[in-house]
């Protein structure tokens, strides 16, 4: 089924295989609906197997990449939720991280502006997060009385900044620039104001003419082996090396390579 959604801008550059999705509230700083929560987790579940789509890049409208649930159109009617409602929107959340991790693209945020809540954990969620300077960015679950450890936080931000840091952050729910983003290594890169989408997509472009099959095997070897001893990790990695090893791209890599040429990977 083609990906439509009506809550976000979805496209699909036909010539480089990026897709990039656009949270499109601006005047509420892309703050999460329902809706918008729904189509993201349906959008990126899709992109896992999305003919010719190769990378996918996220990003916001105007000056936020995403101030996370809306208060009015979340926050509010959750507060009188039964507990089987609160348990339903709280799996459709944790669905939507899962499913950006599982989506064997590469997938980079382009932090355009702030990113708080929800919009943060999406962001971290992403391989790659490149920001604007004005990015600043908060883990603020904890000021609305809600646990750091929502939406996958308490395990994503451990394995990016460490354990130490990763508390810090959710446990006070503080904003920090995007300059300190990027010294702990939440951020992979800082741009000017205005450049992050540009930046975002040369990268996912470069990405998307790369071995898709290796780098899909890269981004689940980066999650799996976080819970392998070194003996497992070293079986499961000449596993999946050697299955690589079969797959035409890595003949093509050598043929280009004797004819000095840039390889044309499927």
């Amino acid at each position: 089924m083609a990906i439509a959604p009506k809550s976000f801008l979805y496209n699909v550059d036909a010539e480089t295989g990026v897709a990039t999705i656009t949270l499109n509230r601006p005047d509420r700083l892309n703050a999460l609906t329902f809706e918008v929560y729904a189509e993201l987790r349906d959008a990126f579940a899709a992109l896992d197997t999305e003919p010719g789509v190769r990378a996918v890049v996220i990003t916001g409208a105007g000056r936020a990449f995403c101030s996370g649930g809306d208060v009015e159109e979340i926050i509010g009617p959750l507060v009188s939720y039964e507990p089987g409602r609160l348990r339903e929107f709280a799996r459709m959340s944790c669905d939507l991280i899962g499913n950006i991790r599982r989506c064997r693209r590469p997938v980079l945020a382009a932090l355009n502006g702030a990113a708080a809540g929800a919009g943060a954990v999406i962001a971290a969620a992403c391989d790659v997060r490149i920001a604007a300077e004005s990015a600043k960015i908060a883990f603020l679950f904890v000021r609305v009385g809600l646990s750091g450890a929502d939406m996958g936080a308490a395990w994503l931000l451990p394995r990016l900044v460490g354990l130490g840091r990763a508390t810090e952050l959710l446990m006070t729910g503080d904003f920090v620039s995007a300059q300190r983003a990027y010294e702990i290594g939440l951020y992979q890169r800082i741009v000017p104001d205005g450049r992050a989408l540009g930046e975002a997509t040369a990268l996912a472009e470069r990405l998307a003419r790369g071995p898709a099959a290796a780098l899909a095997v890269t981004k689940r070897a980066l999650d799996d082996e976080a819970f392998m001893n070194l003996e497992d990790a070293l079986a499961y990695e000449a596993e999946v090396q050697a299955g690589l090893m079969e797959h035409p791209n890595f003949r093509e890599a050598y043929e280009a390579f004797r004819a000095k040429r840039d390889p044309r990977f499927r």
